[in-house]
């Protein structure tokens, strides 16, 4: 396997960005977090990409910042306005799912965190363990895990560091779709490539009303989506949803 801490692969419309330090529990140093920050720019400006998919290769997902390198005074995990590992501050314009499997702890399961959907394989232990060593959860999980799951038990798992299963966290619909072991990157670019075919321009546009909507009243919500969703209202691959839909074929998108 190759010696790059990040590996990119495009898969039709999908992205597969594949964290690549199997010895190290994919944890996150500087070169890492610049790989996806570019892969994510990648994502962001190539029209025939619709999808990112984010693994790890070998045993688990990510064990989070690489606390050796932290400790040797390395260069901070950040990329640029993109934040830790490259995403959490700023994540893809587009949607993102996170295939997880093993372990997502600590910046591992705030890099999923970040993500639009998850998939994770049955067993894979979910977390973040920060104040067990006297840091914070500082790459998101404060905000985000509190949105995804019940504020009593994200309370409780940021408060103690311990752990959850993926089992449970479907249950409480803070992961969308869960695997057999070994399984979750094949069901993560199966969902990848159901989401690919729909319109580009209505993609992107429905996920930053999704990511923006709860700063927004609701008539801020009515006021701001009516600036952002015309143009795609407007576009040729709108007129070609509706032909394609009449001629009962697949449609032919532009992403214009």
């Amino acid at each position: 396997m190759s010696e790059e801490p990040v590996l990119v692969e495009e898969r039709g419309s999908v992205l597969l960005i594949t964290l690549n330090r199997p010895d190290q529990r994919n944890a996150i140093d500087y070169d890492t977090a610049e790989g996806i920050g570019n892969a994510l720019d990648r994502l962001d400006q190539e029209d025939a990409l619709s999808v990112g998919v984010i693994t790890g290769a070998g045993k688990g997902f990510c064990a989070g910042m690489d606390l050796k390198a932290f400790a040797s005074g390395g260069k901070r995990p950040w990329a640029g306005d993109r934040g830790f590992a490259g995403i959490v501050r700023k994540p893809s314009r587009k949607p993102m799912i996170a295939a997880l499997e093993g372990f997502a702890v600590a910046g591992g399961l705030e890099i999923a965190l970040a993500c639009d959907l998850i998939v994770a394989s049955r067993g894979t232990k979910l977390g973040v363990p920060e104040v067990k060593r006297s840091l914070v959860a500082a790459g998101g999980a404060l905000r985000r895990l509190p949105q995804r799951l019940p504020r009593e038990l994200a309370t409780e798992l940021i408060l103690t560091g311990e752990l959850i299963t993926a089992d449970r966290a479907y249950e409480l619909g803070a992961i969308s779709r869960l695997t057999e072991p070994g399984k979750a990157l094949d069901g993560a670019l199966e969902l990848a490539d159901v989401i690919g075919q729909n319109g580009p321009l209505a993609l992107v546009a429905s996920k930053e009303i999704l990511d923006k909507q709860d700063s927004w009243t609701m008539e801020e919500f009515w006021t701001n989506q009516d600036e952002i969703t015309p143009p795609v209202f407007a576009s040729e691959d709108a007129k070609e949803g509706a032909v394609a839909f009449a001629e009962k074929r697949e449609p032919e998108w532009k992403g214009r």
